[in-house]
């Protein structure tokens, strides 16, 4: 596959293949792992804890004996695949981090409540709520909160949540007035009340909502991402802290990210490769003039690697060390000031040494 990304791909054929490449590297991972520290039991957390998808068949009352349906699960929680349609817009690099957030984010559902994966910027917080909602096939919502945001706004989105069973994302959460969040606390408990109950009777379709009647779908989730000490950030009220399961989201694991977009982009030497990258960018984050305009996160990451594997598709046959080290020269020069650059250069020699 990583041959046929370097072939003369349409946008929409290259962006399966990078999924299925994205998602092939993530289960050999998986099976390495397990075969190095010897696990065979289908009962090891190890195993649960992965997103794991069974094709059964369906035992609900009232449905015929040999209909077959995709069944979710993760832990202890399961459910039914959605069959949402999300478009070929592709997958995020699976790492720890991503399946210690998708335990939180599906507990907190078994739970009946909501989640908050909190971090600074460039973690994968939304990314990796969003990214759960497509492997479960559920529609995702994503809400970028204002102050400009009052509770008539609030009560619109949160009635359409709960009667299509849509997951909703608020951005940025407290942004919004700390006078707002204090009805918006009751808004979502008066929701998560309906999901419990609708847990006990599934053949309820309604909830009450305030005075109102509203309908209800089982598969409603609400999800906040908050950056932390941040200047103009509300702090949540207690009663709605109670209602949702923080997940702190710290660094990603850049250098497996790197791996995999490398792959992605037609490189056969990713693995050496990535860490060659990772580390260039961690020396020059610690060791360059601390500048507003430097960026070495994650973002930039994937701008330089996309840049990368066009060179690469351009000349197939070149040395990928050299295509890659070309990458990172061309793409940063414009960016890194007069002083700075000869200590860069400098350490691309040192890793990419004699090329």
């Amino acid at each position: 596959m990583i041959e046929r990304v370097r072939t003369d791909l349409d946008d929409n054929l290259r962006a399966k293949i990078i999924t299925v490449i994205t998602i092939d590297v993530q289960e050999r991972d998986v099976i390495s792992n397990f075969v190095a520290k010897k696990i065979s039991d289908m009962q090891s957390f190890q195993w649960q804890q992965k997103l794991r998808f069974y094709l059964e068949k369906d035992k609900r009352l009232g449905v015929k004996e040999d209909r077959r349906v995709c069944i979710v699960r993760i832990c202890d929680w399961s459910t039914f695949y959605n069959y949402e349609y999300v478009g070929n817009c592709g997958r995020l690099v699976i790492t720890n981090l991503t399946d210690r957030c998708y335990i939180t984010l599906t507990q907190a559902l078994n739970l009946s409540m909501g989640a908050a994966p909190a971090g600074p910027a460039g973690t994968g917080k939304t990314e990796t709520t969003k990214d759960l909602g497509r492997a479960l096939g559920v529609q995702v919502q994503v809400f970028n909160c204002s102050d400009q945001m009052n509770y008539t706004v609030m009560t619109t989105i949160f009635m359409g949540l709960s009667a299509t069973g849509a997951w909703g994302c608020f951005d940025e959460f407290n942004r919004i007035k700390i006078e707002v969040l204090s009805v918006i606390s009751t808004m979502v408990k008066y929701v998560l009340v309906g999901i419990v109950d609708l847990k006990k009777n599934p053949a309820a379709t309604t909830f009450k909502f305030f005075e109102e009647e509203l309908a209800i779908r089982g598969t409603v989730g609400f999800f906040i991402t908050m950056n932390p000490g941040y200047a103009g950030r509300t702090e949540l009220p207690e009663n709605l802290k109670a209602l949702f399961r923080s997940c702190a989201m710290v660094v990603p694991d850049i250098t497996l990210i790197c791996e995999n977009m490398l792959m992605a982009e037609g490189f056969g030497l990713a693995r050496e490769l990535s860490k060659k990258f990772w580390c260039l960018y961690s020396l020059s984050k610690s060791l360059l003039t601390d500048l507003i305009h430097y960026d070495w996160g994650l973002r930039a990451v994937k701008s330089v690697l996309r840049q990368a594997g066009g060179l690469k598709r351009a000349e197939p046959d070149a040395d990928e060390r050299l295509i890659l080290m070309r990458g990172l020269k061309f793409f940063n020069k414009p960016k890194i000031v007069t002083q700075d650059w000869p200590i860069f250069c400098d350490l691309i020699d040192g890793l990419f040494n004699g090329l």
